[in-house]
Order: structure tokens, then C-alpha cells, then sequence
């Protein structure tokens, strides 16, 4: 039971980080000295996407559930359980295109309102 409890609870973990990196511009504006945090976690999330490398801690759970008695899964992390839920069978080409450029309007946005206080206060 102890490693099924680890295992869930390493995936809320791990889907919490896919958020941050996705919407953490938005808490950036809000705290700017979480972009210390936020800037590396976008370099790391979007350097394992482009490298079609696996997430450490993909493997993780997979071992955890796999010491709980439950069935691993393959592929990574994103596949299995972000995928299925950002890209539905019904999801066009034009769909993929506006998600992506909704998550990266949404952090020019926030970095852009945060450059523009910070530059106002120090003029």
C-alpha cells in the first residue's frame, strides 16, 4: 500500500509541475522571484520534450506501481496521462496550433506585464 500511495502521490507531483511549467508565468507576474524557479523548469520541461527524452521521474512511478502490485505503462509520462487529455481523437491540426499559442501568449503576457512593472518602478 505504502508504494501505491507513493506513486500517486509522486503523479500529483509530477502533473503539478507540467502545469507550472505551462502556466507559471501567470504566478510570476503575481511573485517575481519565482521565476528563478520557473525559468529552469521551462528549460528543463521543454528541453525533455525536444529531446524526446524520458522525465526521471517517469520511471519512478512506473516502479512504484510496479512494487504496489498495479501495471506500469509504457511510453512516458505526457503519453499516458497529459496526452489523452490535451489531445483527444477529435483534436484538428488548427486546435494544436491555438493551444500552443495560447500557453505561450499566456506567458509573454505574464513576463510582459511583469517587465513593464519592473521597469516602471525603477524609472
Amino acid at each position: 500500500m505504502p508504494y501505491q500511495m507513493l506513486a500517486d502521490a509522486l503523479l500529483v507531483v509530477h502533473a503539478a509541475f507540467v502545469v507550472f511549467v505551462v502556466l507559471g508565468g501567470a504566478l510570476v507576474s503575481v511573485r517575481p522571484r519565482v521565476a528563478w524557479l520557473h525559468l529552469p523548469a521551462v528549460v528543463w520541461g521543454v528541453g525533455i520534450e525536444w529531446t524526446g527524452a524520458i522525465c526521471p521521474l517517469t520511471p519512478l512511478e512506473q516502479w512504484l506501481r510496479a512494487r504496489a502490485g498495479a501495471g506500469g505503462y509504457e511510453g512516458t509520462f505526457i503519453e499516458h496521462y497529459v496526452w489523452p487529455l490535451l489531445y483527444p481523437a477529435a483534436l484538428t491540426r488548427s486546435d494544436q496550433v491555438l493551444l500552443g499559442a495560447a500557453a505561450l501568449v499566456i506567458n509573454a503576457v505574464a513576463y510582459g506585464w511583469l517587465w513593464r512593472r519592473l521597469r516602471s518602478r525603477s524609472g
